[in-house]
């Protein structure tokens, strides 16, 4: 019965593999207090790793990858939470985004893209295709109001702080009142205008925008839609 809910091999080469990687590497290694050294360190380890699962992937035979690189990590609510309030106004952009968390995804996204550069010369029947989301999500979250959203540094669902997110409180987060279970962290009232969601993720609305930018290859490189990333002839 398994046998028959697995897909046929001859699936394996003509899926298109989609990976979005970098932003827990990233906010994990920060959440525990290490240097941007010792990130910048980790992350190398991460990104051989990336390759080697590209690698295996090819050898099972995938021909086909979508690869993003990681989002202005600075400007997440959870990650300005943690280090906003702490930081000097110099370290804060003039979207009111962290500086040094954003320098370290850029330094990540630059990394990325020389793995991608190895991998096509390792996997030469491959067609891999980098998609800049850095550059759109921050972008979007920069000029939120121009694209018909709300503060996009503000979480849509939270309880308190400056920017709706309280890491003991978070999204559906509940308090005892009288006995019952009330819901202190809700939702706000037009999520179709929120860009990010919990604080950490961004919501439906969001991910519909950007999704729009990126699907017609104005930011992939090669620059080809996504209805044209399986092509591997295309890419040689």
């Amino acid at each position: 019965m398994f046998r028959e809910l697995l897909p046929k091999e001859e699936y394996f080469s003509e899926g298109l593999y989609t990976f979005d990687i970098g932003q827990n590497d990233i906010t994990a290694g920060f959440r525990v207090n290490i240097t941007s050294q010792e990130v910048n360190a980790y992350l190398s380890h991460v990104l051989t790793q990336f390759s080697n699962v590209i690698r295996n992937v090819y050898e099972e035979g995938g021909r086909s990858f979508w690869i993003h690189n990681t989002g202005p990590l600075g400007c997440l609510p959870y990650v300005l939470d943690g280090y906003g309030y702490s930081m000097r106004s110099d370290q804060l952009d003039n979207s009111g985004c962290a500086k040094p968390l954003n320098k370290v995804a850029q330094d990540f996204n630059s990394k990325l893209k020389e793995a991608v550069v190895q991998l096509r010369k390792q996997m030469p029947e491959a067609a891999i295709t980098y998609v800049d989301v850095y550059t759109v999500k921050y972008n979007l979250i920069s000029n939120a109001q121009k694209y018909g959203f709300k503060d996009g540094l503000i979480a849509c669902c939270g309880h308190g702080g400056k920017y709706n997110f309280n890491n003991g409180a978070r999204c559906g987060a509940t308090k005892e009142e009288n006995g019952k279970k009330v819901v202190i962290a809700k939702a706000c009232k037009d999520p179709w205008r929120g860009i990010i969601w919990d604080g950490i993720h961004y919501t439906d609305a969001a991910n519909h925008w950007i999704f729009q930018q990126i699907a017609n290859g104005s930011f992939s490189d090669p620059p080809l839609p996504l209805n044209m990333a399986c092509h591997a002839s295309i890419h040689h």
